[in-house]
């Protein structure tokens, strides 16, 4: 099955690779996109780009792909399955959840010059990035692409209610499967809480686990394209 990885903020399609090696040998396709906006150079690209990029590749999959979106990206993930509840097998959503329709996509930090650049480390102390060493941070740091302020404060649009027919997996790195789950009892997650298939993967990770623990991550996600 082909696996689309979506990564949030300040990441491109490299923030996958070790995962993408990973999956491989797992018996499937990962195809890691680099967003616009997120790695190709564009600083004015909005969130209908960075859509339109993810639902070419979902209309590019020979079969039903898994979507998985990373952080702020599960909504991109969400918008996917919005935009093509009938192509899609599975979406996956790592350390985020759906933005609600109307909702900021994801105006969480400070815009500079029309960016939302990395505010560094004092957002994430804690569970967030206790798994990332000082050589990790600067390495992170370092690499990070500031995100065009078209895509952190578009308005998004949610339209189709076969949406919530897609199977859903939520995996879980700096929050346990319990707490996901009363968060989404208690309505903070509007959108989960319509959806009809969903369930929970835990990893001991910070907020990326792309980075810290890939292979697991690519474990979960391995099978849950099996049981797609």
């Amino acid at each position: 099955m082909d696996i689309l990885l979506i990564g949030g903020l300040w990441l491109n399609g490299s923030a996958w690779d070790r995962v993408a090696s990973a999956l491989k040998p797992l018996g499937h396709r990962p195809v890691p996109l680099t967003l616009p906006g997120q790695g190709d150079g564009s600083v004015s690209a909005t969130l209908d780009d960075q859509l339109t990029t993810v639902l070419a590749a979902v209309d590019a999959a020979p079969g039903k792909p898994m979507v998985v979106g990373h952080s702020a990206a599960s909504t991109l993930a969400w918008l996917a399955a919005d935009r093509r509840p009938d192509r899609l097998a599975k979406v996956v959503l790592v350390g985020g959840f759906p933005t609600a329709d109307g909702q900021p996509y994801a105006d969480f930090f400070e815009v500079s010059d029309d960016v939302m650049p990395f505010p560094g480390w004092g957002p994430f102390e804690g569970p967030d990035a206790a798994d990332l060493d000082e050589g990790a941070r600067r390495e992170f740091a370092a690499a990070a692409v500031s995100v065009p302020a078209g895509v952190t404060k578009a308005v998004v649009r949610l339209a189709d209610e076969r949406r919530f027919d897609v199977p859903t997996v939520v995996v879980c790195p700096e929050f346990t499967p319990a707490q996901a789950q009363e968060w989404i009892n208690d309505g903070d997650v509007p959108e989960l809480a319509r959806t009809k298939h969903v369930d929970f993967a835990d990893i001991d990770s910070g907020h990326w686990p792309m980075l810290t623990q890939p292979v697991e991550l690519a474990r979960i996600l391995a099978a849950a394209a099996d049981a797609a």
